[in-house]
């Protein structure tokens, strides 16, 4: 079998002198030219936590490639960071960031005729963005996860991104002072690592090691534990075993490896993002998954992990007590997912965690099947007329299941912060973020700083958000996101009015303005389409090829 499949196109055809002579510029000789090339996909910048680190640890696994007869090569692609941009217009560019990933490392590895790749990822986008770019090329690939960030600390209680957004909110609201604001940020985050809690980058990473694109341990694993270098030390074994047995990412992607994803995150309190992620993930695999698919699942899987947003663990504490193997472990012995999906490492999901530890004795980061959080998961999709193609609700139980209030509405976020700011948000309402969606944003930004200014007040259980915008894995409170049609395109979220009678039903699953057809017939005749808010470069790209948030938010139709 030839292992240098892509390669031996510009390595081994005698009418390619140009290329051959450009890779001896590079160091390469005759002997390299008959080994598979890899392509090392860093997403590694200086300006992110999350991201800041990745480098080095490309670095470490191009290394371990080379050891393994392999020719390694890095190349570099875009990040993100949510937590910088939250709250301002750069946020309108991180989900469109994915889609750019996805294709920026289609495009190396496609042009330069590489037989594998190996992504090398932080922040939110970047992971699902390498595995969409892994199942369009089909080749031998694996994600390396950069790690959560280690909690911060103020007077003995643990801090994270989050705590900071939140403090904000405590401070406007008049609870803590300016110097105890200050602290807070200061002492936050302390180092290299994506968000510590159970938000949308561990999140993901959570869900790709067990639909088994990435090794075990690997979501887990801090970033700054020696572990992580560890496993970048030992990759390259593992992706020769993938080049020579031929194992490519459509063999391990799979429904049945999405479906555990989906119960795992379910288990594990995972962000609402992931249904967008994993929506774009099966249309790159040419699986069928529609956004009802995880209502379905939902109902029957259990809501166990105590970890933040909505509990007060983080995932440092999960990596303590056993890390995703272990959980994956318990799930496996109690058939909520199916062991016998393939992964990166050649063997099956139940070959990787059998004779790995369990998760610690009197451990209290994962509860008992006996003692859920919540017999169902907490990804809600509700319908209704406010949603006719759906959204989607992060419903821990916490929150309560129903409620129902008047309408406050916000002609975008940074008019909702000003009014959540300036005590326009009152108990009892439902708060309406609209024209946020991912032609209306452009961008689907997240909506964490008003989610965070209204737990930070107080409200949190007391006021209701829905929005065509997304949320940060870190948002919680009774909160809606996705609403589809969106605003910008005539959505009736776009004919909602201050006062309207909002009810959200969580044990139902539907959403509803409660408003005549014919009051509704009224005011779509005099509903005009606001103009978008850019007339160029990548946002207009993105507003004119995306497609709904109840399809994942693709732009590869």
């Amino acid at each position: 079998m030839e292992f240098n499949k892509f390669s031996k196109n510009v390595t081994q055809d005698t009418s390619q002198p140009a290329a051959q002579a450009m890779l001896h510029a590079i160091g390469l000789d005759e002997d390299d030219f008959k080994k598979p090339f890899v392509g090392i996909a860093s997403t590694g910048y200086e300006g992110n936590p999350c991201n800041m680190h990745l480098n080095e640890l490309a670095i470490n696994i191009k290394n371990s490639v080379l050891k393994s007869d392999l020719v390694a090569l890095i190349f570099n692609t875009i990040g993100v960071s949510d937590g910088i941009s939250m709250g301002t217009s750069g946020m309108r560019y991180s989900l469109p960031s994915r889609d750019l990933i996805a294709d920026s490392m289609e495009t190396v590895v496609s042009a330069m005729s590489y037989d594998a790749m190996i992504a090398v990822v932080g922040c939110d986008k970047n992971m699902p963005g390498s595995v969409m770019a892994m199942l369009r090329l089909n080749r031998p690939s694996i994600m390396v996860y950069g790690g959560t960030i280690a909690p911060g600390c103020l007077n003995g209680k643990k801090l994270d991104v989050v705590s900071a957004f939140e403090a904000w909110g405590e401070k406007v609201s008049g609870k803590i002072s300016e110097n105890q604001f200050k602290q807070v940020i200061k002492n936050a985050c302390p180092g290299p690592g994506a968000c510590g809690g159970m938000y949308t980058a561990n999140t993901m990473a959570s869900a790709i090691e067990v639909m088994g694109l990435s090794l075990p341990y690997n979501s887990s694993n801090p970033a700054t534990d020696p572990k992580k270098i560890n496993e970048c030390n030992e990759i390259g074994l593992y992706m020769k075993n993938l080049i020579q047995k031929d194992i490519k990412p459509r063999d391990i992607v799979t429904k049945e490896s999405l479906n555990n994803a989906i119960k795992l995150i379910n288990v594990l309190g995972g962000s609402t993002n992931a249904v967008l992620h994993l929506l774009a993930i099966a249309k790159a695999a040419e699986i069928d998954l529609q956004i009802n698919d995880f209502q379905k699942i939902s109902d029957s899987t259990p809501f166990l992990a105590d970890l933040k947003p909505s509990g007060k663990f983080l995932m440092e504490d999960l990596h303590n007590v056993g890390g995703v193997p272990a959980v994956v472990k318990l799930l496996i012995e109690n058939e909520v997912i199916n062991g016998d999906c393939l992964t990166v490492t050649g063997k099956t999901l139940k070959e990787n965690v059998k004779n790995l530890p369990s998760l610690s004795s009197n451990q209290k980061v994962i509860r008992s099947f006996s003692d859920p959080i919540k017999r169902s998961g907490h990804i809600r999709i509700l319908h209704g007329n406010i949603a006719a193609q759906g959204s989607v609700a992060k419903i821990t139980g916490k929150e309560g299941l129903f409620f129902e209030g008047p309408a406050k509405v916000f002609n975008g976020e940074f008019e909702a912060n000003d009014g959540i700011k300036n005590g326009f948000v009152k108990k009892g309402d439902v708060v309406v973020i609209r024209y946020e969606g991912p032609k209306g944003g452009p961008g689907m930004p997240e909506m964490l700083k008003p989610t965070s200014a209204i737990i930070g007040a107080g409200l949190g259980k007391e006021v209701a958000l829905i929005t065509d915008g997304r949320f940060s894995g870190g948002t919680h409170g009774f909160v809606v996101g996705h609403v589809s049609p969106e605003a910008q395109i005539g959505g009736l979220i776009a004919l909602i009015e201050n006062g309207d009678l909002i009810t959200i039903d969580a044990k139902l699953n539907e959403i509803n303005l409660n408003v005549s057809d014919s009051e509704l017939f009224i005011r779509r005749k005099k509903w005009i389409k606001p103009v978008s808010k850019v007339k160029s470069g990548i946002l207009n790209k993105y507003l004119n090829s995306v497609s709904s948030a109840s399809e994942g938010c693709v732009t590869d139709l």
